[in-house]
Formats: C-alpha cells, sequence, structure tokens
C-alpha cells in the first residue's frame, strides 16, 4: 500500500521509553518513571463523581462542537480568578485534548508550506504535527542565558508565519515573564504573523505566577488542557481560546475533524474546575518533589541544572557525560531501573547532551529514583 509523506514523522522517543519500561515491568522489574509528563495522581474526585452520576441519568451521546456551553463558561470564569481577564465565553473552543487543538489551530491559521518557529528544545510533537499537516516547523535555537526561551533576538532573521511558545516549557519548566512575552507577541505581530502560546501547564508553578498571552493581546491564540494540572490525562480534553473572527473557522474544522470532544470527559472536566483544593494538594507534592530533585540530581552527578519555575521537569545538560542521551536514557533504565528521556525528543541539534527528568510521581518514587541515579553514577565512576 502506497503511504503519504506527509506520514513520515519522527516517533515521539519518551513512548519508545515507556514502552521499553513496561516491558521491563512485565518482566518483573520496579521501574521508577521519570520519563513521563503524568501525574500520578487520578481526576479529582469530583469530577470522577460528576461523571459516575451522568452516566446513570444521560445517554452521553454527542455535544455542540465547540463543547458543553456551561464548560466553555465555567473555563472563562477561571481566566478571571486566575488572571483578571474578562473572557467572552464564545471565544473558548473545548478540544479532544491540547492535541487536537493544535490541530484546529494550526489548521485554521495556516496554509500548506507556511512556515511556524518554534523555540529549542520544545515539545516534539509540535514539529510532527506541523510536518503532518505540510506546514514548515523553524526550530529556533535558544540560549542558555535566556533559560532556553525564544527571544525576538532569536528571531532575527528568520521567516515564518506563525510563532509557538510554551511557558512553562517542556522540557525546561522555565516560564517567560509579562515583559518577555510580550516581546515576543509583538515581535510576531509586527511582522504580521500568528502567535500561538502554549498554556498547558498554568497552575503548576512554584515561586511565581505563569502570565497568560489573554493579559497582553486578545490577537492571539491560546492552547490549554485538564491533563497536567488537572490531573486527567487519559480524558483527552483541552481548550482553545481564539480571537472572535476565529471562532466559525474552528467551528467547522472541529464539526468535521472531530464532531466533537468526549462528552463523558467534558463533564468530568467541568467538575473538575471546581475542585481547587484537591488540586492544590496535588501542587504541593510537585513542590515537594521539586525540592527533592533539586537537591538530589546534583549530589547524583547531574549537576547542569537550571530550577523550573513551573510544569514538573527537570533539563539536565549531560553532554560532559555522553554524546547519545538515548543509549545513555537506556543504559539508565537497564541498570537503574529509572526511565528517563532523552534530549533527542526535544532538540535534535543539541538533545544528544541533555536529559530530561520529571517529577510528577508520587514523593515516594521520587526519592528511590534519586537514591537509584545516585548508586548508577557511583558506579558509572
Amino acid at each position: 500500500m502506497r503511504s503519504s509523506r506527509r506520514g513520515a514523522v519522527d516517533p515521539f522517543i519518551v513512548m519508545d521509553v515507556m514502552e521499553a519500561a513496561r516491558q521491563a515491568e512485565e518482566a518483573g522489574r520496579r521501574i521508577i518513571h521519570m520519563e513521563v509528563g503524568q501525574p500520578s495522581t487520578p481526576a479529582p474526585a469530583a469530577a470522577r463523581a460528576a461523571l459516575a452520576q451522568a452516566m446513570e441519568r444521560d445517554t452521553l451521546g454527542y455535544t455542540v462542537a465547540l463543547g458543553l456551553p456551561a464548560l466553555r463558561a465555567r473555563i472563562a470564569k477561571l481566566y478571571a480568578q486566575w488572571y483578571g481577564v474578562d473572557l467572552d465565553p464564545a471565544r473558548v473552543v473545548v478540544t479532544p485534548g491540547s492535541s487536537g487543538g493544535f490541530i484546529l489551530a494550526f489548521t485554521a491559521l495556516f496554509d500548506a508550506g507556511e512556515r511556524v518557529a518554534l523555540g529549542a528544545p520544545g515539545y516534539p510533537s509540535y514539529r510532527q504535527i506541523l510536518k503532518a499537516l505540510d506546514l514548515v516547523p523553524v526550530e529556533v535555537q535558544t540560549s542558555a542565558e535566556n533559560r532556553l526561551q525564544p527571544t525576538p533576538e532569536d528571531l532575527a532573521g528568520v521567516e515564518y508565519e506563525g510563532l509557538m511558545v510554551a511557558s512553562p516549557a517542556n522540557p525546561t519548566g522555565t516560564m517567560l515573564d509579562k515583559p518577555a512575552l510580550a516581546a515576543l507577541i509583538g515581535a510576531a505581530q509586527a511582522r504580521g504573523a500568528a502567535f500561538l502560546s502554549d498554556e498547558i501547564y498554568h497552575g503548576i508553578e512554584y515561586d511565581k505566577r505563569a502570565v497568560t498571552a489573554l493579559e497582553i493581546s486578545d490577537d492571539v491564540v491560546v492552547i490549554n488542557s485538564f491533563s497536567k494540572f488537572f490531573s486527567m490525562t487519559g480524558w483527552r480534553v483541552g481548550w482553545l481560546v481564539v480571537p472572535e473572527g476565529m471562532v466559525r473557522q474552528v467551528e467547522r474544522l472541529a464539526q468535521n475533524l472531530f464532531i466533537c470532544p468526549p462528552h463523558a470527559a467534558q463533564i468530568a472536566a467541568l467538575a473538575a474546575l471546581d475542585a481547587q483544593d484537591e488540586l492544590k494538594g496535588n501542587l504541593a507534592v510537585y513542590t515537594r518533589n521539586r525540592a527533592l530533585m533539586m537537591e538530589g540530581l546534583p549530589k547524583a552527578g547531574f549537576d547542569r541544572i537550571a530550577p523550573p519555575d513551573g510544569a514538573f521537569y527537570v533539563y539536565a545538560d549531560v553532554s560532559h557525560l555522553t554524546d547519545d542521551s538515548r543509549a545513555f536514557a537506556r543504559d539508565i533504565l537497564d541498570q537503574a531501573g529509572v526511565a528517563v528521556t532523552p534530549g533527542l525528543d526535544f532538540d535534535p541539534v543539541r538533545g544528544g547532551g541533555t536529559l530530561r527528568f520529571s517529577y510528577a510521581r508520587a514523593t515516594a518514587d521520587i526519592e528511590e529514583g534519586l537514591a537509584r541515579l545516585t548508586a548508577y553514577m557511583a558506579a558509572r565512576g
């Protein structure tokens, strides 16, 4: 059977690491998971209870393509609560996870062959989704001095019709403050390019609050998700905020590409938005885990790291230890029983010398993982 050029995307390496870890567990080993950005906690209790009740009384069929009106209104209210932004619910589009949001946003904004600038290191699926849509990802190498976030100076001379940023970022956990975010929005808008802000780690912040692009401009597209702060990865529900003039176009695309987001997940998501006390309890665990990682990783020998502002990752420079992060990660899994992610997922140019450590799991797992990493590095010499 013939196959398309658009389908020739790279694998998501972290998923390959997950599969290798699963095989090791199936063989009887206990693996500490520091590879995947997935909370170990379930969806909030209120979310699960709301869905259980709905399953008894409702058929849970199709919803309208843009999502349940009550959920869109409640998401808009979140922007007032978190950021003081007055958001029209009509601009909110509920999506099948943030991945569905990326597909809708990229399809609505760009024509085949157009270029979208991305900071590297960055979330690998940006570039793969763009490639699958016949768009051109333009990866811009960021600097340690700017905490691996892009700047307008990094973009000087780069041709692009769109600019995607993430704050807090994956894999680094670093954030853009309001002036830095405003400068990037201004640079994109000055050249007539679309600006997209990936905000799926908002809510998971430590020493300062994350800034939404909507505090700066309405002429942006924001992507968010219930996966991270709301602990609902497998429920596959997220949202977009789009300019008023884009709503109908995105709605037509959503109708045809997805019909609607999963009804069951939308019901759970609506209840999760009011489960703030439970969710803040999860944040307290990440805060503790972050402190353990910042102390334990340097002691183990991974000392070229920067404190993450948000999310639940530490991105480590291991170029003095290896130039093959994939083989290094495999050896750590085989010898220490700790699954970590090679930096090649996030930066094909420099990622051979970096690893990402996730601390989204239970604190006891983080403590054990650090002990194993310390022993592994000591044995490695």
